[in-house]
């Protein structure tokens, strides 16, 4: 495999910046020579060891990258009144209580909302409603919606929300996170890979020890293993 012909180099148990620039380098350079027609995202894929998901208590995590991972995001508000009118100033799309309601917790209406979005932000005032409003849809889906009060900025949350990943340990020991895509600058790429990877080994109850590989990956591309 190509990652064995290319030499490993970890310091004290964390990832070399100069190994890893030159995965990100292979990664772009394997997109250039087969362009897509449409913009690949780049996934940081981890690959746990001595943990068993039956057993040991699973970590979930949210961490915010310096730069946004996905070119095209979308994101939904569900709002009250005032929220509603801010988010349409802004181009957002957005959604009353009472669109919801009309969904009738039908759980094929609620999973097509929660594929069409990549997250949601919903009025602190509504957020305990919604779970009675759609059922448990959202959760499974990975996304429920961050609470937006009227002291904060719109427009800075949805750049939170844009730059938030999530760590989820489910029932393999397999994860993935989309950390960027191929037209970002490698220094951005470096900054974000750098961070997520330094919060999952947080979450870990044994660090570093409990990492068995890193990659990563184009969404066509070749896997490069950078741990």
């Amino acid at each position: 495999k190509q990652w064995y012909q290319r030499r490993v180099v970890i310091t004290a148990g964390k990832i070399n910046k100069e190994f890893l620039l030159e995965s990100i380098s292979e990664i772009k350079k394997g997109s250039e020579e087969k362009k897509r027609k449409f913009l690949e995202t780049i996934e940081l894929q981890i690959a746990l060891k001595n943990y068993d998901p039956s057993r040991d208590k699973r970590f979930s995590g949210t961490v915010k990258l310096r730069h946004i991972p996905k070119h095209s995001f979308k994101l939904c508000v569900i709002g009250d009144e005032k929220h509603l009118d801010q988010a349409k100033s802004l181009k957002i799309d957005c959604r009353s209580v009472e669109d919801l309601k009309k969904l009738n917790k039908n759980k094929k209406l609620v999973k097509k909302l929660a594929r069409s979005y990549d997250a949601f932000i919903a009025s602190d005032g509504l957020i305990k409603q919604i779970p009675r409003i759609l059922g448990p849809g959202l959760n499974k889906a990975g996304k429920f919606p961050t609470s937006l009060s009227h002291q904060e900025a719109m427009e800075d949350k949805v750049e939170t929300v844009k730059r938030t990943i999530k760590f989820q340990m489910k029932k393999v020991l397999c994860l993935a996170v989309a950390i960027g895509h191929v037209n970002m600058d490698d220094d951005e790429l470096l900054a974000n890979i750098m961070i997520a990877v330094n919060f999952l080994v947080s979450l870990l109850k044994k660090n570093w020890q409990n990492v068995r590989s890193l990659h990563i990956k184009s969404t066509m591309g070749k896997p490069q293993r950078i741990y």
